[in-house]
């Protein structure tokens, strides 16, 4: 049985470590192969291999390293000097270009995973497209959304707003923008911005809610985010440029009424006003006037949340990830 090993040596919970956790279970039922993780930030509930015990299976079986950064692919190529069966996987998770020392150590994976097809050609060296999956047994709709929200105690009857890393590129600051004037004639609408924001980017957003405090809620970093999807009517995801962002498929199969900036992958996954909508990135104008038209009529935003859960149940399960990369370690194991 060959091992597969996932690191994650990253003190911060982001969407790779909710990828590794959930794609990490999977692979456990279905691969055959034993799985495990390595590293901090992970929930205590995957199985884990220690140290002494990786460096001494890597002298006398298959292993398989998949890394997710690039200290986890530097980590494995000191792995694979000390143990010949020792395979590399690297995954790209950004579709941001790569600098030149990426790009170089990329070079020394064995098999290289990119999320979409935009992120292969900006990496520009030959790689598998494997789309993230999710657990659908942890992200799906509330029986009561708004009974959800009223346990998140943040007022209002209905939620709108974003989760991710708090910063310019991400988007939060359009988002603020967009809603700022509608929130007057909607107070039973409140707007919450959930993630990490730290030193300038705090002193950003500080700027950018002036005035609005009390109707922009700004509960930080959460490491259990399913209430929040569950709670929410409207997730909005006003980044400028993402690889593939789990947001989009959480909250999607948590029954949201998701409001996208139009990425290059989202149009395989997001059909415009069944599952979703779609503005042009950094357009304030256009991302308030789907913001106005959906508090004016919540159940429509409503009925798009749900045929979203719907599309996300058909389409997205981790299970699906997990086959390809299977098949992918097999064929990595056999070169």
């Amino acid at each position: 049985m060959t091992l597969i090993v996932h690191p994650h040596f990253h003190n911060r919970y982001t969407g790779v470590t909710r990828h590794v956790e959930s794609v990490v279970p999977a692979l456990a039922r279905d691969s055959g192969s034993e799985t495990r993780v390595l590293g901090s930030g992970l929930s205590q509930e995957l199985p884990r291999i220690t140290w002494p015990e990786l460096l001494r299976r890597i002298r006398s079986e298959p292993v398989v390293w998949h890394a997710h950064r690039n200290n986890e692919l530097l980590m494995g190529m000191v792995l694979k000097l000390l143990g010949r069966q020792v395979r590399l996987v690297f995954t790209r998770h950004t579709s941001i270009p790569p600098t030149g020392f990426t790009r170089l150590i990329a070079r020394g994976a064995d098999a290289l995973v990119s999320l979409t097809k935009q992120v292969a050609d900006v990496i520009a060296l030959p790689s598998t497209v494997v789309s993230h999956g999710i657990d659908l047994t942890r992200f799906h709709p509330p029986e009561d959304r708004d009974a959800a929200w009223r346990k998140l105690g943040l007022g209002g009857r209905y939620g709108i707003g974003v989760i991710g890393r708090i910063r310019k590129e991400k988007g939060q600051g359009d988002f603020v923008q967009a809603i700022r004037p509608l929130l007057p004639a909607h107070p039973e609408w409140q707007a919450v911005l959930v993630g990490l924001a730290k030193g300038p980017d705090q002193d950003w957003l500080n700027e950018q809610v002036a005035g609005i405090e009390d109707r922009v809620s700004r509960p930080g970093e959460q490491s259990v985010i399913e209430p929040w999807y569950q709670g929410l009517t409207v997730l909005v995801h006003p980044s400028y440029a993402e690889g593939y962002s789990l947001v989009h498929v959480e909250a999607m199969a948590s029954g949201c009424c998701v409001v996208a900036s139009k990425l290059p992958y989202l149009d395989t996954l997001i059909e415009h006003g069944r599952t979703g909508f779609f503005f042009e990135p950094g357009d304030v104008q256009g991302l308030r006037a789907l913001l106005d038209m959906l508090m004016r009529e919540p159940e429509r935003a409503r009925e798009v949340g749900r045929n979203a859960a719907e599309e996300a149940r058909r389409r997205c399960g981790v299970e699906h990830e997990a086959r390809a990369l299977s098949d992918l370690y097999r064929s990595t194991l056999e070169r």
